[in-house]
């Protein structure tokens, strides 16, 4: 895959290096962007090379394809960056520099809290990934729609069945295509599962087959076949792939869009005046619970780096108050910084609409599950996530019944927790 070179400066001239890095040292920064995060990185790390002269960082733009596929098969082969942006947090964790001789891990500690578990796995307990973007998953609704509908907004507290009902209704009162839909991904469904009791950590371990991950799954699968959720998400597609339905909401063919936070921009800049739009977070399901899942992307070192010092001198720069709250206004993402989510982020150049919208999402991030935090920083994540959609998918369209994909997705499961033993 051809990648999109963007070198942030030339290479100072001269020798004059900070203390206990040599000059004239190159990181390469791997990234991918929802909006505008490389092109605001670009920007603040100019101001790290002015301080650093002996330091160019060089980022390489990719799609967030290759950071899924091509990443992990580079750093296989010793052939990665020194940095990249990264989803998948605990996974990629055997290959992670160890920041903890170079930062001021208190200052960490206090600032980013849990989220730092979340990049570590096993015996290996260091500081080695600064979360950049909190994410967490919740609805947006056509507000216009339900207007022309005459149909009341379900309020907060609202069941995914109340939502159901309801977006049925808007649909068949304007002649809208799909009522809902949820994006083809397994930590997109993962926030659901737990509403309606899924453990995912149970008492044996991990698990996709207790009683509260079958019920989703059931229901889910039947939205598909009464048409209560736009089939050609999931059905659409084959194995693991992911696939979302914005732009389905942004042409206003879909009354619920079930996505998450990093969309935001998305519908700023493509619905416009169209139609009017809300977030309104994460249904509740039976079990109790209301919970999104969080998520998002940190910026981590690699050990096969030649420059590990250099390397954290970036992503501590990154992580300082000053820096973190400029990128989080000015890429109109949530803060993982504690001090700068309780201090509150003024989104740079956000509408009205967009911030309500950020601010609606941080809002419900105390609904969040215990389970679903855990899940988020577990390890095998990426397994269970594409177990998920491979074999819901399939009972979906048929291939499998819902029991059968749960079995499928217990056997599959034990398999990767055995290979990866």
């Amino acid at each position: 895959m051809k990648q999109k070179i963007l070198s942030v400066t030339a290479m100072a001239a001269g020798f004059a290096a900070m203390a206990g890095i040599a000059s004239a040292q190159e990181v390469r920064f791997m990234c991918s962007s929802d909006g505008n995060e490389c092109e605001v990185y670009e920007d603040v790390l100019r101001r790290f090379e002015a301080d650093n002269p002996g330091i160019t960082v060089a980022i390489d733009v990719v799609p967030y394809q290759a950071i899924l596929e091509n990443l992990p098969v580079q750093l296989a082969a010793g052939t990665g960056p020194d940095i990249a942006k990264v989803t998948d947090l605990g996974g990629l964790n055997k290959y992670y520099l160890d920041l903890t001789p170079y930062i001021d891990t208190a200052y960490w500690d206090e600032s980013f809290g849990a989220t730092l578990d979340w990049y570590r796995a096993g015996d290996r307990q260091g500081y080695y990934g600064m979360h950049s973007q909190l994410t967490i998953t919740g609805a947006f609704i056509n507000a216009t729609l339900f207007e022309q509908a005459g149909v009341d907004v379900p309020a907060k507290g609202a069941s995914w069945d109340d939502w159901a009902a309801a977006s049925r209704a808007v649909a068949e009162a304007t002649d809208t295509p799909f009522p809902m839909a949820i994006d083809r991904s397994g930590h997109r469904v993962a926030g659901p599962a737990i509403s309606y009791g899924a453990a995912l950590n149970g008492p044996d371990g991990p698990t996709l087959s207790d009683a509260g991950f079958t019920a989703f799954v059931q229901q889910f699968v039947d939205w598909h076949n009464d048409g209560t959720i736009a089939r050609d998400v999931w059905a659409g597609q084959g194995g693991a792939t992911y696939q979302d339905a914005a732009q389905e909401f942004i042409n206003g063919e879909l009354v619920f869009y079930y996505s998450g936070s990093w969309q935001v921009n998305r519908m700023v800049e493509q619905v416009g005046d169209l139609f009017d739009w809300r977030v309104v977070g994460s249904p509740c399901g039976p079990a109790g619970a209301c919970s999104g899942m969080p998520g998002g992307a940190g910026i981590v070192g690699f050990e096969q780096t030649a420059h590990p010092e250099a390397v954290a001198a970036v992503i501590d720069f990154l992580a300082q108050k000053d820096i973190y709250a400029e990128v989080a206004a000015r890429t109109s993402n949530l803060p993982a910084h504690l001090g700068i989510a309780e201090a509150g982020v003024e989104y740079e150049g956000a509408s009205t609409g967009a911030q309500a919208a950020l601010n609606a999402f941080a809002g419900d991030l105390p609904n969040v599950a215990p389970a679903a935090f855990w899940y988020q920083g577990y390890a095998g994540n990426r397994a269970m996530f594409g177990i998920t959609v491979e074999r819901v998918s399939q009972a979906i369209v048929g291939e499998l019944t819902v029991e059968e994909a749960i079995a499928r997705m217990a056997d599959d499961l034990a398999a990767a927790m055995a290979e990866t033993s």
